[in-house]
C-alpha cells in the first residue's frame, strides 16, 4: 500500500482513522501479503509522531514497511524551476519506489493500494473488492468536497468513458453550476451510477485507487510529467498516469461508487452519512448484473490545462 500525505489539497496528517483503517485492511489481508509504504510531504501534520507511535504494532504484525519522512517537497510551494506537478510526480514515484527499485517487493501480481484521503476498512476493501470481481485494472472511489450539498472533487483529472469531464465546467463561466449533473452526456456512467454499481471511466483518481502492479513493477508505467516538448496537453500525473495504462493494455479502469471519500476526517463522516458508509450500502448486493462491459478508449479526450481552456485532442497523442 502507498500513502502520500500532504499533496494536492494541502498538510494533512495520516490520523486516527485512516491509520487505523489500513492496519484493520493489512490485518484482514494478512500481514505476510502486505507492505506499506508512506511518504511525508513538508508539512508540520505530525505524521512521523504517528508513524513513531505505531512502530511496534508494525512490528508486531511484521509488516514490511518504507517509509520517506521530512521530504523537503512540497507541491504547494514547489522548488526553483519545478511546477505543482512536477513535485506531485516525485512525491507519488517516492511512494511507489520499494516495487520499481527493491528486489523483495516487486511482484508483477501483487496490487497497489494507493491513498490520500481518509478512509474506512471498508472503503479499501471493497475497491480491492470489485477490481478482481470486475476483472479491472484499476478501481477509484468517488471523492466529494463540501456539505450539506457535497459535490465532486477531482474533476480536473477523471475522464468519462467518453473523453469528457465528470460534470460540465463551462469554460466562459468556470461555473461549479452543474457539479450536480454528474455524467450529463455519458448515459452508460449516469445509469450504472444510479444504480450504485461500478462503472468504466477512461481517467480518475479520486482520492483512493487499487491498480495492478504489472506495468509499474515492469517500468513501463509511472508517475510523469506532460510531455510538453512534443505538445502533449498539459495535465495532472494521475490522468496520464490512466492514459499510459490504456497504452500498455491496462484500460480497465473504473470508479466503484459505493465508496465516497472526502480529505478530512470529520468531512468524511459527514460525506458518509450522506452518500451511505460502504458496507451499509453493498449489503445487499448479489453481484450479479453488474458486470462492466469494457469498451475500447475514445478517440478523443477532453485537454484542460486550466478550467477556461479546454480542447480536444487524440487520446494517445505523442504515443503513437
Amino acid at each position: 500500500m502507498a500513502v502520500d500525505t500532504g499533496s494536492e489539497r494541502g498538510p494533512r496528517v495520516l490520523r486516527g482513522i485512516t491509520k487505523c483503517s489500513i492496519l484493520e485492511a493489512i490485518r484482514f489481508l494478512g500481514p505476510s501479503h502486505c507492505a506499506l509504504s508512506i511518504v511525508e510531504g513538508n508539512s508540520p501534520d505530525g505524521t512521523a509522531e504517528l508513524l513513531a507511535a505505531l512502530e511496534p504494532t508494525l512490528t508486531a504484525l511484521s509488516i514490511r514497511t518504507f517509509f520517506t519522512l521530512h521530504t523537503p517537497l512540497n507541491p504547494l510551494s514547489p522548488t526553483p524551476g519545478a511546477d505543482r506537478f512536477t513535485t506531485l510526480v516525485h512525491l507519488r514515484n517516492l511512494a511507489l519506489a520499494p516495487l520499481t527499485t527493491n528486489t523483495t517487493t516487486n511482484h508483477p501480481n501483487a496490487t497497489i493500494a494507493f491513498i490520500n484521503v481518509t478512509l474506512c476498512p471498508d472503503d479499501l476493501l471493497e475497491l480491492l473488492h470489485q477490481k478482481h470481481h470486475q476483472h479491472a485494472d484499476m478501481a477509484c472511489a468517488l471523492d466529494w468536497t463540501g456539505t450539506p450539498n457535497p459535490v465532486f472533487y477531482d474533476v480536473y483529472v477523471a475522464r468519462a468513458a467518453n473523453g469528457d469531464l465528470f460534470f460540465d465546467v463551462p469554460p466562459d463561466t468556470v461555473s461549479w453550476a452543474r457539479a450536480g449533473e454528474l455524467f450529463w452526456n455519458e448515459p452508460v456512467a449516469r445509469g450504472r451510477l444510479g444504480r450504485g454499481v461500478p462503472f468504466q471511466v477512461f481517467a480518475c483518481w479520486n482520492g483512493a485507487v487499487v491498480v495492478t502492479a504489472r506495468p509499474v513493477v515492469e517500468g513501463r508505467v509511472g508517475f510523469r510529467g506532460a510531455r510538453r516538448e512534443r505538445g502533449e496537453c498539459h495535465q495532472g500525473e494521475p490522468q496520464l498516469f490512466c492514459k499510459d495504462l490504456w497504452w500498455e493494455g491496462y484500460g480497465r479502469i473504473m470508479v466503484v461508487p459505493s465508496v465516497s471519500l472526502e480529505y478530512e476526517e470529520g468531512a468524511g463522516e459527514a460525506v458518509k452519512r450522506l452518500k451511505g458508509f460502504t458496507a451499509e450500502v453493498v449489503a445487499g448486493e448479489t453481484g450479479e448484473e453488474t458486470a462492466i462491459e469494457w469498451l475500447p478508449p475514445p478517440e478523443l479526450v477532453k485537454c484542460m490545462p486550466t478550467f477556461n481552456d479546454q480542447s480536444w485532442r487524440l487520446w494517445n497523442e505523442t504515443l503513437v
